[in-house]
């Protein structure tokens, strides 16, 4: 399935996109589900409620905030509003809470007693989470950089209101695909370009549970 210049530039931005919308929120995501596999701390129930909005509220809304923190009204006098990096942002936002999630169970699923193992053995805190706990929780680490970045590339309504649809800079295959439904006659280009997606879309899936496997496989050694 052969593809036009205008549809390979908008596949372009969409992976440059994804790339760095997952580059952007890697580490804070990672950081975040550490943190939240941390059992019983004050304050946990609210961060865990508060990370997770971007995945039930409308992507418009997550848009609109991005819009009045980052756009020409910043509090903080910050523009990046209808900008690649914007539309990294946008992505990235909504894609966050995914990897979360995965690092939040890859966390949890490590025992705790390897650790303590360790840092009896005169291995400092840090040392040990760098060499026993993240190297354990890397497979569902991966598995949930690879759901964001899918998440990212197929973000339309944060992205649209936060970053526009700019052809060679922002619109991505997503808005690609909503520009050619509203024109006369576009319903065939729309339809490749959603078996396009779908088919990345199920590359992703794909290799997401072949990390899920690996970890459950993982786990089951460790008990």
């Amino acid at each position: 399935m052969s593809l036009s210049a205008a549809e390979m530039e908008a596949l372009a931005i969409s992976i440059q996109v994804a790339l760095l919308s997952t580059a952007i929120v890697a580490i804070p995501g990672v950081f975040l589900g550490w943190l939240l596999a941390i059992p019983r701390w004050r304050g946990r129930a609210l961060v865990d409620a508060l990370v997770m909005l971007p995945l039930v509220l409308p992507p418009v809304v997550v848009g609109w905030a991005l819009l009045m923190l980052l756009g020409g009204r910043s509090p903080f006098g910050i523009d990046i509003a209808f900008t690649g990096l914007a539309a990294a942002v946008a992505g990235g936002v909504v894609g966050l809470p995914l990897l979360i999630r995965a690092s939040r169970i890859g966390f949890e699923s490590v025992d705790p007693r390897l650790e303590e193992a360790a840092r009896t053995l005169g291995m400092k805190r840090l040392e040990a989470f760098f060499k026993i706990s993240l190297p354990l929780a890397a497979p569902a680490i991966g598995q949930g950089l690879i759901l964001c970045m899918a998440r990212s590339m197929g973000e339309f309504g944060a992205t649209i209101t936060f970053a526009g649809a700019i052809p060679g800079s922002t619109r991505t295959l997503p808005l690609m695909i909503h520009e050619q439904l509203q024109a006369p006659g576009g319903d065939q280009l729309a339809m490749r370009l959603v078996i396009f997606s779908a088919l990345i879309s199920l590359a992703a899936m794909a290799t997401s549970e072949w990390l899920a496997r690996k970890v459950r496989g993982k786990n089951g050694g460790l008990r």
